[in-house]
């Protein structure tokens, strides 16, 4: 059976992701370009498309997993569309709008729901039934996997706007204009640069950090149960970070939860992605799969 073209595109907050693939994920072609604005972003993106296309075949559908607040919903009105996000020059961009050219079906998810899927499908999150991917970059988000079906309500889970309790005396006022305080306000990395004016360093910083990610991590445990939870993103990569949030979670965990899923020290459980950078267009490519069907 001859294989059918997806385009897959992961946008987030900097830079967008784009491949030509196979519906068995083998990709024919790659692009990356930077997250300007929609005016400025779509034509490129459809421009690499259609030079794509033009050496590789025609594209059959598409799989886009993008930053948001993004309405994911495919019974709304809206749905494909960034919303409320300050990221000037993006309220109201819709990826539906900017693909009809190509007049194949999109399917739509957040970007982290998108990497949530890679990783359950192809990364660390294989062979579980439940998993939890977070992304710990300029925001923080939070998807979850059940056997390959993203789970949410009216709309895409918002995890990383959790409050959370202050460490003692932490007098930074919170980095997220709405909330202040939460998770995201108090660990992403725009707080990291807000708080320190650079990148996390030092193990005083990231032992502060590890303090706000570890109670993500327990509202996760206790609101969902995963069987793993996938803590991804640039911040992340800060060596020794992942490790200072094993300690840090399974104090917080305080052996209230008794599951062989919860391994000492929690190397098995608190994990990094699998599949490094390639996370989130792997599930985008698996969107535009879905798209086929």
């Amino acid at each position: 059976m001859e294989q059918r073209l997806i385009g897959a595109i992961e946008a987030g907050g900097t830079k967008f992701v784009l491949a030509l693939a196979r519906e068995d994920g083998e990709v024919l072609a790659r692009g990356r370009i930077d997250s300007v604005s929609g005016e400025v972003t779509f034509p490129q993106m459809c421009a690499f498309f259609r030079q794509a296309s033009a050496e590789h075949g025609p594209i059959a559908a598409f799989g886009v997993g993008s930053f948001g607040p993004f309405d994911n919903d495919p019974a709304s009105p809206g749905y494909g569309t960034i919303t409320t996000t300050p990221k000037t020059g993006w309220p109201g961009a819709n990826f539906i709008a900017a693909l009809a050219e190509f007049g194949v079906p999109v399917v739509c998810d957040t970007d982290v729901n998108a990497a949530a899927i890679g990783e359950w499908q192809a990364g660390a999150g294989r062979g579980c039934g439940l998993i939890a991917y977070a992304t710990v970059g300029t925001g923080i988000g939070v998807g979850l996997v059940r056997d390959g079906a993203v789970l949410g309500g009216f709309g895409h889970y918002e995890a990383g706007h959790v409050p959370v309790a202050r460490a003692p005396g932490d007098t930074f006022a919170g980095a997220c204009r709405v909330h202040h305080d939460c998770v995201e306000g108090m660990a992403s990395g725009t707080a990291i640069r807000a708080r320190w004016g650079g990148e996390l360093a030092g193990k005083e910083q990231i032992e502060l950090i590890a303090h706000y990610l570890a109670q993500l991590a327990a509202v996760l445990l206790l609101t969902h149960m995963p069987e793993r939870l996938i803590f991804g993103g640039g911040v992340m990569q800060v060596p020794g970070l992942i490790e200072a949030l094993r300690r840090a979670a399974e104090a917080r965990f305080a052996n209230y939860i008794h599951s062989p899923h919860l391994d000492p020290g929690l190397e098995r459980y608190i994990v990094t992605p699998g599949l490094g950078n390639d996370a989130g267009i792997t599930g985008a490519i698996a969107l535009g799969r879905k798209a086929l069907t």
